[in-house]
């Protein structure tokens, strides 16, 4: 696999025009598995064709219960310089209807011994709007990340994808379903509690403390250009999008045979704006209507302004400095306003 995803490095580095990585971002499956020499292969094939900023962003995703001292210790040698842990919950009842292979102590454990390595940069991940879980308890898991001296949190309502085994439990009456207002409550307190304690709401789901916005998430949300690496991964440059072949030993066998099975989409004039107005839409930098009058024209501009009236006139959108935002009000329904103010 690690042979695979070098070669891949190789075959697709020229999809990225930019020379300079400000982020690179090791996720999906179980990268924390990755050995120390794994990782020094993929370093030295990124450098063959990339120059990576001095102070760029480099996260490991990891669950709690790989998170050992000497697995710390040893990533502590690599260049990774930030974490993102794999947490969900700090209850136990929860991380087990979830499914996880962690407890809620070894969740705080992992945490606490993240910091005492020398990691400093910490995100974790806190999923809402689960079946029985309380605003009483959702904030207990807020107010534990804020104790434990996280400095980002990446927090999702939690979605029943169709054709899910927790679709079915849901349908044959063994979970309840999942509650829209239980889950807009739970954001509110969630985005009450963390800014409050000095997070800024930098994106929908996404919050950190000052000089901790996550380069990667910004990056993603700004539209900026990316290059997805490995099984499943995806790639955007503004004009296309692409993902390869989830299967894992159908993308050792097709890069085997010096090829990468991947899907591109090009994107159409329509889809370049809708992506930018969505992307735009949750974040705090909002869309930039002098950025869509010079890339799609002044009539777009006109187009979304009018879209946009009835929102603003609900005080859900604003517009500032030829800016288009959420409101506080408009922020959960971000995706919604989006869907609407977009090219049909």
């Amino acid at each position: 696999m690690v042979n695979a995803i070098c070669h891949e490095i190789d075959l697709r580095h020229s999809y990225l025009a930019e020379t300079e990585l400000q982020s690179i971002y090791f996720g999906g499956g179980t990268p924390s598995l990755l050995s120390n020499a794994h990782l020094s292969q993929i370093f030295e094939t990124i450098k063959k064709y990339f120059t990576i900023t001095k102070g760029a962003e480099i996260t490991l995703e990891a669950n709690p219960d790989d998170l050992t001292e000497e697995k710390l210790l040893d990533l502590k040698q690599t260049p990774i310089n930030r974490l993102s842990i794999g947490v969900q919950s700090f209850f136990d009842a929860d991380l087990k209807w979830m499914n996880r292979a962690h407890n809620a102590n070894q969740a705080q454990q992992a945490i606490k011994t993240v910091k005492q390595i020398g990691f400093h940069n910490i995100t974790i991940d806190l999923i809402y709007g689960t079946p029985g879980l309380t605003n009483h308890n959702w904030l207990k898991n807020i107010e534990t990340a804020i104790g434990l001296g996280v400095n980002h949190v990446s927090s999702y309502a939690l979605t029943v994808e169709p054709k899910t085994a927790l679709a079915s439990f849901i349908e044959k009456g063994k979970y309840t379903e999942t509650n829209d207002e239980q889950a807009a409550e739970q954001f509110d307190i969630l985005v009450n509690t963390l800014t409050e304690n000095g997070f800024i709401h930098y994106e929908i789901s996404n919050f950190g403390k000052a000089g901790f916005l996550a380069v990667h998430n910004s990056n993603y949300w700004k539209g900026k250009h990316y290059l997805g690496i490995g099984p499943s991964a995806h790639s955007f440059n503004t004009k296309s999008r692409s993902w390869n072949v989830a299967n894992n030993q159908q993308y050792i066998k097709a890069l085997q045979s010096n090829y990468c099975e991947a899907t591109e989409e090009m994107l159409s004039f329509n889809d370049q704006i809708n992506e930018y107005i969505m992307t735009g839409l949750r974040t705090i930098w909002g869309c930039d209507l002098k950025y869509i009058e010079t890339q799609f024209g002044a009539e777009q501009v006109l187009r979304i302004i009018k879209s946009a009236e009835k929102f603003i006139a609900q005080q859900l959108l604003i517009i500032e400095n030829n800016v288009l935002k959420t409101t506080a009000k408009g922020k959960f329904l971000a995706d919604g306003l989006a869907a609407d103010l977009f090219i049909i």
